[in-house]
């Protein structure tokens, strides 16, 4: 079955959620993913619309952890039910930790790798004037260090993320600011 555009795709994660910061958050990760597909060289609608899904359920059913009713497993429902393929529903349920699901494919390590570290690019964006213009990886790494920052984002995530990556961790920040100031207006920066 060939993928579902990424129209269909958006169409579906404005349908399911609410709030523009989350559907910013999945731009953010799903742009972080394409620059990663290019790089490596793998299917770039696979792994955007990977990054683009991963959280679409997240508002309607939020439980993580209590049980297989939460958030990812509900989405990842509703996308096999749509045709979506297999690899891309692995990757989403290996994004939440708590799933049990391994990451195994360079498409699910990449996913976990950017999905929290977007997240903290955009709460040091916004307290910069500038905002992403100009970010460099050490704006990004002198925060990481301040816990008080942003401190609900998991920077153990973030260092198992490029650890399972297998990328120096200024290479896999500035990739990732790259990616986001390449949709800034997107993400209302």
């Amino acid at each position: 079955m060939a993928l579902p555009s990424r129209a269909e795709a958006l169409a579906l994660v404005r349908e399911f959620t609410q709030s523009e910061a989350l559907v910013r958050h999945m731009l953010a990760v799903e742009a972080a993913m394409r620059a990663y597909a290019r790089k490596l060289g793998e299917d770039e609608e696979l792994w955007g619309l990977t990054g683009l899904l991963h959280d679409f359920d997240y508002e309607r059913w939020p439980n993580p952890q209590l049980d297989a009713t939460g958030h990812p497993f509900p989405g990842v429902a509703i996308l096999r039910e749509r045709g979506y393929p297999e690899p891309m529903l692995t990757a989403i349920l290996g994004h939440a930790q708590y799933s049990g699901v391994p990451r195994e494919t360079p498409l699910a390590r990449t996913l976990f790798a950017v999905d929290e570290l977007c997240g903290f690019i955009t709460a040091v964006a916004y307290v910069r004037p500038e905002r992403l213009k100009a970010m460099e990886p050490r704006s990004v790494k002198k925060k990481l260090k301040d816990k008080a920052f942003a401190a609900k984002v998991s920077r153990e995530d973030i260092r198992q993320g490029i650890g399972e990556l297998g990328v120096p961790e200024d290479e896999h920040i500035a990739l990732c600011i790259a990616a986001m100031q390449s949709i800034a207006p997107e993400l209302g920066f």
